[in-house]
């Protein structure tokens, strides 16, 4: 009886308190055309406190995206556009000499802000990739001597483009794995591209302004943390995860060949995260199964390897993650 009425009380506390996501869902619609599970994506990975990356062809508003986001909720946004000849130092920052002073200061680098656009990640060496993630990990940056915390709230999008691959650096599954989500980002429709065109050949392109502030973001990111998942649905989501492991104890005999290795403990984290961010953009107090399944394509996606017999045959591992949907018992 308890747990019914924090329940309810949960539900009205959210109610109260995610009125911003609609605002947030206005101002986003006002710049960018379509995409809305783009957007979903963004808020899922906000409310989590997490990071995202995007895979997708240029010109398909992946920056624009996150921009707008960052002025809805008056935020500080930096974007790093990742090259072959980038150092470790142009992320993070380094320390600088000061004739003035005569002693060496810290000049912070682009990573301190609320909201960091890592452009083509995969274009930059190791080092520097691993510098962001360890930032992303972290929530903190050494340089010299001194540790500085980064602002909260933290989201990076990094973005992909599945296209020229020559002469790029493939991020590692242990580095990619530590994104809440990887989002597939495909082309607008007819309709959608022909409001898109008629947007931008106007002089003027509309301006948002901010609804919401970052500290009305870390009180709704608390809430999420309070939302409730029963143990059939957290029994749910290791089998989800388990079934990627050992497929053939599932009844999923076909994926045996098929995957390398399955998914690590951090997928079960980042399904049972993002499921509540789901539930709390639908305006509940509780997870609920179509929460998981809504959210497990981008959560696994990254995080499940696959086999050259895969690859042979032209399986991608979001068709092993609906067959492992379809397999798995829902609660």
């Amino acid at each position: 009886m308890n747990e019914q009425i924090n329940i309810r009380e949960l539900n009205d506390l959210i109610a109260s308190k995610s009125s911003f996501i609609n605002l947030i869902t206005k101002g986003m619609d006002q710049r960018i055309v379509g995409q809305k599970h783009l957007v979903d994506s963004l808020l899922i990975a906000l409310l989590c406190n997490g990071h995202i990356l995007l895979e997708g062809v240029p010109g398909l508003a992946k920056t624009l995206a996150i921009k707008t986001l960052s002025n809805l909720i008056d935020a500080k946004y930096n974007r790093i556009q990742f090259t072959p000849d980038l150092l470790p130092a142009d992320v993070i920052g380094t320390m600088i000499y000061s004739v003035k002073n005569e002693k060496f200061e810290v000049k912070k680098g682009p990573v301190f802000a609320n909201f960091v656009l890592a452009d083509e990640i995969n274009r930059a060496p190791a080092k520097v990739q691993s510098a962001l993630l360890e930032a992303m990990q972290e929530r903190q940056v050494t340089i010299g001597d001194s540790t500085f915390k980064l602002d909260d709230p933290f989201l990076v999008m990094a973005t992909q483009n599945p296209i020229e691959q020559e002469g790029t650096y493939q991020l590692p599954e242990a580095q990619t794995d530590r994104f809440l989500l990887k989002v597939i980002i495909g082309y607008p429709t007819k309709e959608e591209e022909k409001i898109i065109i008629r947007q931008n050949i106007v002089s003027q392109r509309q301006s948002v302004l901010p609804v919401v502030s970052p500290a009305e973001v870390r009180e709704a990111q608390s809430i999420v943390e309070k939302i409730y998942i029963d143990e059939k649905i957290e029994n749910y989501i290791v089998d989800i995860v388990f079934a990627s492991r050992e497929p053939q104890k599932y009844g999923l005999n076909d994926l045996k060949d098929i995957i390398s290795y399955g998914a690590s403990p951090r997928a079960s984290i980042s399904l049972a995260k993002a499921s509540r961010a789901y539930a709390f953009l639908k305006g509940r107090g509780y997870v609920i199964p179509e929460d998981v399944r809504a959210v497990c394509h981008d959560v696994m996606r990254h995080r499940i390897g696959l086999t050259y017999e895969a690859e042979a045959n032209n399986i991608g591992a979001d068709e092993v993650i609906t067959d492992i949907l379809d397999k798995v018992q829902v609660p």
